[in-house]
């Protein structure tokens, strides 16, 4: 696909990112963040789909190797910018009206829970076109009817180009629903987040 930077329209002020990954998703995201400095103020919400009977070691992982704060997400807690939340093994991870996050454990999306149509659909209620989503690797199709949500918002759509996603399946189930704002490799992603992050700073 090779498709560079293609800007439909002036970038908007954006007041969260939110980040969808499957197969693949770890070493996605941790290319994607991993130029990231300590002084990132957008607050950055990610559904990876992880095994849910154990206990999930991703914010411990990326915490040790990047330099923005990073935690998995409490029920009720606020959003704060600066920080990278991961949705808890079993539980879905969705944004109130307030700007704090909710867990629960309603039936799976796409067979996952935490799912990222999930998370998608509630940040674009609560953030509307204030909102970034980013859908990267994965081997199935959440994440597809989330991000039209999120442009149906008025918020910024970003896919990774399915020719680089380790698996194709996620970004090209996005393409065939809906055309995103940008579909990228994960360094033009990075580069397109500092962008946001320097405009809303």
């Amino acid at each position: 696909m090779n498709q560079d930077i293609v800007r439909p329209r002036p970038l908007p002020r954006v007041e969260a990112v939110v980040v969808g990954a499957s197969a693949g998703g770890v070493e996605a995201l941790l290319a994607l963040f991993s130029g990231f400095t300590q002084g990132f103020r957008l607050p950055v919400i990610v559904v990876l789909h992880v095994p849910e009977e154990r206990r999930s070691q991703l914010a411990e992982v990326f915490g040790r190797r990047l330099a923005l704060t990073v935690k998995e997400a409490d029920d009720k807690e606020p959003v704060v910018p600066g920080t990278l939340y991961f949705a808890a093994p079993g539980y879905h991870l969705s944004v109130e009206q307030d700007r704090s996050l909710s867990l629960s454990q309603e039936e799976r999306v796409h067979h996952s829970r935490p799912a990222i149509d999930y998370l998608f659909e509630s940040a674009a209620d609560a953030y509307g076109r204030n909102l970034a989503a980013v859908l990267l690797t994965g081997a199935n199709q959440d994440g597809a009817r989330g991000l039209a949500e999120v442009k149906h918002r008025g918020g910024l759509t970003i896919v990774q180009d399915p020719d680089e996603a380790y698996v194709s399946t996620m970004p090209d189930a996005a393409l065939a629903l809906q055309q995103p704002d940008y579909i990228l490799p994960l360094s033009g992603i990075s580069r397109l987040l500092a962008e946001l992050e320097r405009i809303a700073c």
